[in-house]
């Protein structure tokens, strides 16, 4: 009779089914692959907002936009509160406020997003006036053509309302309309663009202390 040695008994370093079945690790390896695959499959991809989109929330109850835009860019723009971006800050060194709108530059899966970007730097919070000094900036989202005025010398805004909205930190519902003299010219084109008046109302928050409409403005 075999004596049986220690090494043969399992839990003894007993490794034959480690070597016997190749085949049924594969199996195993296969199987967690697979299931790994299916769940991945089934993650939602991130949503693509179509071109022309923003953020409509981002806007004040009343908020609005009109102008009718020739030369390089033309539309004639209706924008309402629902459909636009509107938002609005200090500029660096308490220099007035900046204001920027957005909204859809044409229509269906065509559309773009054009955003308009006001410098005021002599206004202050709560305050309405005539023909302030205003830097103005056009920008057609995504294609890279900036349209806007080197300085505050050709255009001017009346600010006809200015008060603050009753249970916000610091927001400002904020009325005007905007004239130019001259044309704006394309900053990296050729063309320019003209309007004669465009009229607005948004927000203009002055407690905020950063901005990201652009040191220039």
């Amino acid at each position: 009779m075999r004596k049986i040695d220690s090494s043969d008994r399992p839990g003894n370093g007993y490794s034959g089914n480690q070597h016997s079945r190749p085949w049924a690790r594969a199996a195993l390896i296969y199987l967690f692959l697979a299931l790994t695959a299916c769940t991945e499959s089934q993650s939602p991809e991130p949503a693509t907002p179509p071109a022309g989109s923003v953020d409509a929330a981002a806007c004040i109850t009343g908020g609005h936009l009109r102008v009718v835009l020739a030369g390089g860019l033309r539309a004639t723009l209706d924008w309402q509160a629902h459909e636009m971006v509107c938002e609005g800050m200090p500029r660096p060194n308490e220099t007035g406020a900046r204001i920027r709108l957005s909204g859809p530059l044409g229509h269906d899966s065509d559309a773009k997003t054009l955003t308009i970007i006001l410098g005021l730097p002599h206004l202050s919070a709560g305050v309405t006036g005539a023909e302030l000094p205003t830097n103005v900036t056009l920008v057609e989202e995504g294609t890279g053509r900036f349209y806007g005025t080197p300085d505050t010398n050709s255009c001017w805004t009346d600010v006809t309302s200015h008060q603050l909205i009753e249970g916000s930190s610091g927001d400002y519902e904020i009325s005007g309309q905007l004239y130019c003299a001259l044309p704006l010219p394309e900053l990296n084109g050729s063309t320019s663009v003209t309007f004669t008046e465009l009229s607005f109302t948004g927000r203009l928050n002055w407690d905020q202390t950063e901005s990201q409409l652009g040191e220039s403005l």
